[in-house]
């Protein structure tokens, strides 16, 4: 079985300048050691890797073409583990055990963004054709370890694990059963995304580049009960179309093609909706750009290999929610109430009464 190497174990070897047993995986912590590259790759050219090497060594060969990061998790169709036994290899394998260092990682950096507070958020991995790993519930996700991570069917089942899964679950594999794409979802409460979602508001599109390309357009899910069939079937439906969803009264869900994609677009959506939320606080308005701008985005986006429902949308489409305004209410004073007209039956009352008075008073 290879070894796991991590983020410890990489400093360790580079203060040795020693390498790496030969077929290694890396973790992510040890991949940032590494400034993102092998353990291979960081040792050659080493004077301990110059050493091991015979005299007649060929030279080394040209470098790689540049690349960016691949970190989706690709199963063989058909071939998900059936036995217990067959369950729990697989659940304890380096493949495996890499992501769930990956989802701890994820819940860490959601928790010290505030995205997350007491045991909220969760997160989930697809890894087989019905197989996911996901968070425990009742646990912060600042604080989560990869030995308390749970492997489930996408019908809710838990398969391994000594914690019981999240309750919400369901709610990532009602879009991952419904959009094949979703590899990974993250749910969590973002205070500036999930301001919106509170208070029913649309998030206006046509704003900045980078969302119109990483999110495309925001979803939104109507309320529904959290961890309820109901908000799995609502959140699936929308979420099939949208990787970004606003989840009413509850929160935001993103999905990708791996976790750390799914993260990103957390990130985005509430920076996203913070930067709007500021810049409507500045009286000058929100300026879009154009529906013709806006196509060219979503060429982009769909170039990335990211689906985007407005892509069959004429220009004119494009933009929509143009009747965002900003939330200022004016308050003006309140008018002053009119005298009430008097009782003629009480008025003779007290003429009357007041007459007598006058009398008595003047006889004596």
């Amino acid at each position: 079985m290879p070894k796991v190497i991590t983020a410890r174990e990489a400093e360790e070897l580079l203060r040795k300048g020693e390498a790496p047993p030969a077929g290694a995986i890396l973790t992510p912590s040890a991949r940032d050691v590494l400034g993102g590259g092998s353990l291979q790759s960081a040792f050659r050219g080493t004077g301990a890797r110059a050493a091991a090497k015979p005299a007649s060594a060929p030279a080394a060969s040209a470098a790689p073409a540049p690349s960016t990061p691949d970190l989706e998790f690709r199963w063989t169709p058909g071939a998900d583990p059936r036995t217990p036994a067959e369950i729990a290899a697989f659940f304890r394998s380096p493949a495996l055990e890499v992501l769930k260092e990956r989802i701890c990682d994820i819940g860490r950096r959601l928790w010290q963004r505030e995205y997350t507070d007491g045991n909220g958020g969760n997160i989930t991995i697809r890894v087989g054709d019905n197989l996911a790993l996901c968070t425990p519930t009742l646990i912060c996700k600042g604080f989560m370890t990869p030995a308390e991570m749970c492997l489930v069917d996408l019908d809710g089942n838990q398969l391994a694990g000594t914690r019981k899964r999240t309750s919400e679950a369901m709610t990532h594999f009602g879009i991952m059963k419904r959009q094949p794409a979703a590899k990974a979802c993250v749910h969590a409460h973002p205070p500036h995304a999930t301001a919106f979602a509170i208070a029913n508001v649309d998030i206006p599109s046509c704003l900045i580049p980078e969302a119109e390309v990483f999110l495309g357009k925001i979803g939104v899910a109507k309320y529904q009960t959290p961890g309820t069939p109901a908000n799995a079937d609502e959140v699936g439906e929308v979420g099939k179309d949208h990787q970004a969803v606003l989840m009413e009264n509850h929160g935001v869900i993103c999905w990708g093609k791996d976790v750390e994609d799914a993260y990103w677009k957390m990130e985005n959506i509430d920076s996203y909706c913070r930067t709007v939320w500021i810049a409507a606080g500045l009286g000058g308005g929100l300026h879009r750009f154009s529906g013709r701008h806006a196509r060219e985005l979503i060429d982009i986006r769909q170039k990335l290999g990211m689906p985007d429902p407005r892509a069959g949308l004429k220009e004119c489409e494009l933009c929509d929610n143009a009747d965002f305004r900003p939330a200022t209410v004016c308050a003006a004073p309140a008018a002053p109430a009119e005298p009430a007209a008097p009782d003629p039956q009480i008025e003779a009352v007290v003429q009357a009464v007041t007459t007598q008075i006058l009398r008595q008073l003047g006889g004596r």
